[in-house]
Parts: C-alpha cells; sequence; structure tokens
C-alpha cells in the first residue's frame, strides 16, 4: 500500500480521535453517576456515598483534562488536514461545534471548578446542582459532536451553492431521525463504560481485601446500572442497523459480508472477507437470519456488495470484524451484568471469586465496543466524507505533501503516546491508592436506615467513619 497524503491523514485523525473517544466515553457515564452520588449523599446523609464521590472525582479530573486535550488537536486537523472538507461544509459543521462551545464547554467551564474546589465555600444543594450542570454538559457535548458526524453520515437539511454546503433547514439537520438513534446509543455506551469501571474496581478491591465497604458500593451500583442499560444499548444498537440499512447499503453489506443479492438472506455469523474473489471464506451461516435482521422479513431481498461499483464500496474486513467485536462485548457485558447483579442481591458475589475476576477484567470491553463502533461506522463510511456527496480524496487538504502529514503523524504519536502514558499511569495510581480520605456525615441530616442500592455496606462504613475521617485530614482540620 502506497503512503500517500491521504492515507497518511486518515490515520493521523483516526489515531487522535481512537485515543480522545477514550476519556470522553469515561467522563460522560461518570459525571452522571457522580451526579447519582451527591443525590444519595444529600438524600441519606450516609459518609459512604461522600467517600465514593470524592474519590471518582480526583479520577475524574484526571480523564476530563485528558479529554479536553486530546479534542484540542483534532480542530486543528480540520484545518491542516482537511481544509476541503471544512471550507464546503463549513457552513453547517462551524455552527454546531460552535453550539458545542456555548452549551457544553459554558456550562462544564462554569460549574467544574465549584466541583474541585467549592464543597466547602457553597451550599449542599448547590454543590448538587454543579455536579448536575457538568453531567449536563458532557451529555451535551457528546449531542452536537453527533448531530455534527450524522449529518456527514445522512446529510440532511440543505443545499449546495457555490462549493458550500448550506443549510437550509436547521430542525432536520439537529433533529434528524439518525441522531435520535445514534445519540442515546452513544450516550448509553458512555454509561456502560463507566458502570464497567466502576464495577470493576470494586471487584478490584474485594479481591484485594481492601477498601472493601467502598468496593461493595462500587461493585453493586455499577452491576446493577449495567444490568439494566445493556438490554437498552442492543435495542438502540438494532435502531443503528436500520438506519445503516436504509441510508447507507453499501455499509451494511460490508458489515453483514454479503457479496450478492440474497433472497431470503442468510446471516453471516463468522467468515474471512475476501475482496479479491467477492466471497467468504470458511463462512458459518444462518439462513433467513439476515432477512430478519435486515428488515424484519423472512424472505426480502437483500442486496449485496457487487450492486455497487468498486470505487463506491467500502473496505469490507475491518467493518465486518469490528462489529462482531462489538457484538461479542455486548453478549458478554450482558452476561457479566445479569449474573453479577443477582448473585450481589443475593449476597453471594464476595465469595464467588471467579466471578470476581470476571467482573475486574471486563473493564476494557465497553472502550474497545465503543472504538470498534467507530470503526465500523467511519470505516464503512469510506469513500466518502460527507456520505454521497464529497469523497474523502477529495476532502484532504490540497497540496499537502506526503512529508509533512508523515512528520504531523509522527510528532502526534509520540507526544501522544509520552502525555496519556503518564496520565493513565496517575489514574492508576489514584486507583491503587484507593478511596484513603474520609468526611463526615452531613450533621443537618438525621440517620436513617440503610438503603436499597447499598444494602449492608453503610453499616460497616459508618463503624470506621470516626477514625478514618480524621485519620489522613492535615494538622488543624
Amino acid at each position: 500500500m502506497e503512503l500517500t497524503a491521504l492515507l497518511l491523514s486518515r490515520l493521523q485523525f483516526a489515531f487522535t480521535v481512537s485515543f480522545h473517544i477514550i476519556f470522553p466515553s469515561f467522563t460522560i457515564g461518570l459525571a452522571a453517576w457522580l451526579t447519582v452520588l451527591e443525590a444519595l449523599h444529600l438524600a441519606t446523609g450516609r459518609p459512604a456515598y461522600r467517600v465514593v464521590f470524592e474519590f471518582w472525582l480526583k479520577i475524574f479530573g484526571v480523564a476530563f483534562g485528558l479529554g479536553v486535550v486530546s479534542g484540542i488537536v483534532m480542530a486543528f486537523e480540520f484545518g491542516t488536514n482537511w481544509s476541503e472538507l471544512s471550507r464546503m461544509s463549513g457552513p453547517i459543521q462551524g455552527p454546531l461545534l460552535s453550539y458545542e462551545a456555548f452549551t457544553a464547554f459554558a456550562l462544564e467551564a462554569s460549574f467544574f471548578g465549584v466541583l474541585l474546589f467549592g464543597r466547602q465555600r457553597v451550599a449542599p444543594w448547590f454543590y448538587l446542582f454543579s455536579t448536575a450542570m457538568v453531567a449536563l454538559g458532557t451529555t451535551l457535548s457528546a449531542f452536537w459532536i453527533m448531530v455534527n458526524n450524522s449529518w456527514m453520515q445522512v446529510p440532511v437539511g440543505y443545499t449546495l451553492e457555490n462549493g458550500f454546503f448550506v443549510p437550509t433547514d436547521w430542525a432536520k439537520i439537529i433533529f434528524n431521525r439518525v441522531v435520535w438513534a445514534r445519540f442515546p446509543h452513544m450516550l448509553l455506551a458512555s454509561y456502560l463504560t463507566g458502570a464497567f469501571c466502576v464495577a470493576a474496581t470494586g471487584a478490584w478491591y474485594l479481591l484485594r481485601r481492601k477498601f472493601a465497604p467502598e468496593g461493595r458500593i462500587m461493585l453493586g451500583m455499577g452491576l446493577y446500572l449495567a444490568a439494566v442499560l445493556v438490554p437498552l444499548q442492543i435495542f438502540f444498537g438494532h435502531l443503528n442497523g436500520d438506519y445503516i440499512h436504509d441510508y447507507q447499503p453499501a455499509k451494511f453489506a460490508a458489515v453483514e459480508g454479503r457479496w450478492h443479492d440474497e433472497k431470503p438472506a442468510s446471516e453471516v455469523v463468522i467468515a474471512i472477507p475476501d475482496p479479491v474473489t467477492e466471497s467468504n471464506k470458511y463462512a458459518v451461516t444462518v439462513p433467513i437470519l439476515g432477512s430478519l435482521i435486515g428488515s424484519m422479513s423472512f424472505d426480502s431481498k437483500e442486496i449485496g456488495l457487487t450492486d455497487f461499483p468498486p470505487r463506491d464500496r467500502p473496505p469490507v474486513v475491518i467493518p465486518f470484524f469490528a462489529f462482531r467485536v462489538i457484538v461479542g462485548c455486548g453478549l458478554v457485558m450482558l452476561a457479566i451484568a445479569w449474573i453479577g447483579s443477582y448473585s450481589s442481591a443475593r449476597r453471594r458475589i464476595e465469595k464467588n471469586r471467579p466471578l470476581l475476576w470476571l467482573t475486574f477484567l471486563s473493564f476494557p470491553l465497553p472502550f474497545i465496543a465503543i472504538l470498534t463502533g467507530w470503526f465500523t461506522a467511519e470505516v464503512g463510511r469510506q469513500p466518502w466524507a460527507i456520505y454521497g456527496l464529497l469523497r474523502t480524496a477529495d476532502a484532504v487538504t490540497p497540496f499537502l505533501t506526503t512529508r509533512a502529514a508523515m512528520i504531523s503523524l509522527v510528532v502526534f504519536c509520540a507526544v501522544y503516546v509520552f502525555i496519556f502514558a503518564f496520565g493513565i499511569l496517575y489514574i492508576y495510581r489514584l486507583l491503587r491508592d484507593g478511596p484513603i480520605g474520609r468526611p463526615p456525615p452531613l450533621a443537618s441530616i438525621p440517620d436513617r436506615p440503610m438503603s436499597v442500592i447499598d444494602g449492608h455496606v453503610d453499616a460497616a462504613v459508618d463503624a470506621t467513619a470516626p477514625h478514618r475521617a480524621t485519620e489522613h485530614l492535615p494538622a488543624g482540620e
């Protein structure tokens, strides 16, 4: 494969966006969970929730900073590597990204400082409000990014004037039904990422026999949340498949590994696609299931890749295997969440060390699913930057040299690996050290019976609270 400025620019953007998406997908879910923890702390007055909140707030702060830094780089890449895309779609993409700054960034910047430094300076209700505003800001950021990307996937509400894509109907762009399949799918993916990271951390503490009260809260809340969200995520994943089937048939055929028209269509469970022979090797198929998945029919005709000219076909291998990785991760997460939740509800999970190990080792699964989901969406969209309207080859910056693209790619890779290795190492150290501080309960809220969510955990937490609340405080506090 010849190294060209186009290929290197694609690799560079794929590298930076893959690094970036790890952190927002984690912090979006974590911000929402922090809001729940703070609300439970205010409602019950139990110190357990406060301890877990303060612990995860430190991790959230580091991950949030890494996400901001890695996201800024991509804005520059639109100018340095993809200036034609920026020029032609600027009347639409520019305002959408501005809306993100005016809403999401404004909320995050306004209230994030309160989260970090305002606990003792504002009323408890305002601190909860600030936490919710940061969570809302992260959600709005995801929303505007998904609106922008969804317009590139399925362009609507525009007209082409003098080489520019000009908006004619913002309501169609923002409320496109594709957005309302893709945005909840991404939001749920972020919530699941936070849930599994929290549950895995709790399982890790229980396996190490450290921070047991906090570990039980993390494990129980993470598994219960995941048990509810995974089925919802599967449903919205199906809705995403519907939009691909209706609007991007070539991508759908590549994901399915279907080379030729079939009626009824079988479903390729696993195979090795061969673009040279336009066939699948060692295929395992299920008859009729392809029609049922594609059109909710037992006898529908499903089109294959050979219906499209070779220059209009996406690469097959990456979206084909990436999609199957997504499905595999989803099924494993569903099994762990349901079995773990049942075992946790029966108060048997601490004795089930194999299940604790499975839960601990599950934390990469949502990250893998998110990355392969983006690979499926973006590689499957090729050869289009704006689907059906602007080819990726025509979106790259004119006169960008291979040498310049190679240098920037190498520099980005080196800087990202250097900086983010330290960031991830610092997060690991925070996780390893655990929630060592313990603040006192709210004096204004009377003690209440144990909550349904944390079960018997509060009793153990409350018993150790006076000692651990003062053990790690600086002198004079």
